[in-house]
């Protein structure tokens, strides 16, 4: 039976001499749980997964294995499983003396390691790949090579570090529904790091985005979807992103670049409670729609539009704010069209413009 294991974070900080690579981190990760780590290159998201493993010691705050202190003790005896971007497979190995190693190291019995590295293959389908060396196979197949080099120590916890990166976008769709069921058969405690939105909202329980060293958000996809806490967090997710507009608060409506429309009925008592006035107006492109003729939203002209098959991307030129709206794929439209941007009330997102924090998240 596997071991249960809930890994608890507490104030980490790592410098690299004056650089801070991660500010304060608090983070509790669930038995069996999928974490992604998302955030842009250069945010410390790597940094924190080789915190966790061990390659990295913080320079303050301490790691949790299940309420075990496990910030001093060295990787090796941490029992994680690593898979690294470049795979880091031996060129000199075949495929089977990779995925043994491990094993070997731990001077595991032969027999055992031979049934091991079988019973990791099968599951992975890469048995007919064993006698194979490295620089034989496909970038999917030395993908799932590493994998199994790291589940084959039947470890507490797997930590991936971009795993996906290297691969062309089909076989990253087809691995990465491979992988997250792997991960659930197995009911192993997984901490994933990525700076691909859709990968994260594809495969994880939750989602940890971080920027420049710090945590900005943790939630469910859809929470980070649809309830983003920054604006950092709504443009980062979603491809496009999250528009944003400027809006003045006057006498129960938001005033964008002349177009009156509604304050939501959600955010109407909060608004008078904080007093805002200068607010950033947030939607994704699919929570509206593009109409002609007198309607409430945002009035402006079709700048541009992108056919995409089954739908194309409008972008409407809200006197010279741009903002991008899915529309269906037989609906034409001309340049300069004079159109309004009618919005799906519920989903509209209000942040305050000086902080860039959501209005319902403020203090």
């Amino acid at each position: 039976m596997r071991k249960m294991v809930r890994i608890a974070l507490e104030g980490i900080t790592k410098r690299f001499g004056d650089f801070t690579a991660l500010r304060s981190i608090t983070l509790k990760i669930n038995d069996k749980e999928f974490m992604a780590l998302l955030g842009p290159s250069g945010s410390g998201k790597s940094t924190l997964l080789y915190t966790i493993a061990g390659i990295y010691r913080p320079t303050e705050g301490r790691i949790y294995f299940d309420g075990k202190d496990i910030t001093d003790i060295p990787p090796k005896d941490r029992n994680v499983g690593l898979v690294f971007q470049n795979w880091a497979l031996y060129p000199h190995m075949k495929v089977f003396d990779n995925i043994a190693f491990p094993l070997e190291l731990r001077k595991v019995p032969k027999q055992d390691i031979e049934a091991k590295v079988r019973e990791v293959s099968q599951m992975l389908h890469i048995e007919d790949l064993l006698d194979r060396y490295p620089w034989q196979l496909s970038g999917g197949q030395q993908q799932r090579v590493a994998i199994a080099r790291a589940l084959v120590k039947e470890p507490d916890v797997l930590l991936l570090d971009e795993p996906l990166s290297n691969l062309d976008a089909l076989l990253r769709i087809e691995v990465r529904a491979e992988l997250k069921r792997l991960q659930k058969e197995l009911g192993i405690t997984a901490v994933y790091v990525t700076h691909d939105q859709a990968e994260a909202l594809a495969m994880a329980d939750r989602i940890a985005v971080i920027r420049a060293g710090k945590i900005l958000q943790v939630g469910t996809p859809d929470e980070v979807y649809y309830r983003p806490k920054y604006r950092f967090v709504g443009g980062f997710l979603g491809n496009p992103p999250m528009n944003f507009v400027d809006a003045e608060v006057e006498n129960g409506y938001l005033n964008v670049y002349g177009s009156r429309i509604q304050i939501p009925a959600q955010y109407r008592a909060l608004i008078e409670k904080l007093g805002v006035r200068e607010i950033l107006l947030g939607f994704r492109p699919h929570d509206a729609e593009v109409v002609r003729g007198a309607a409430e939203g945002l009035a402006g002209e079709v700048y541009s539009f992108e056919p995409l098959g089954r739908e194309q991307i409008v972008t409407i030129s809200v006197n010279g704010a741009f903002v991008k709206v899915f529309a269906p794929e037989g609906e034409h439209f001309s340049f300069g069209e004079r159109v309004t941007v009618k919005l799906r009330e519920d989903r509209i997102v209000l942040f305050d413009r000086k902080t860039e924090k959501a209005l319902e998240f403020l203090p």
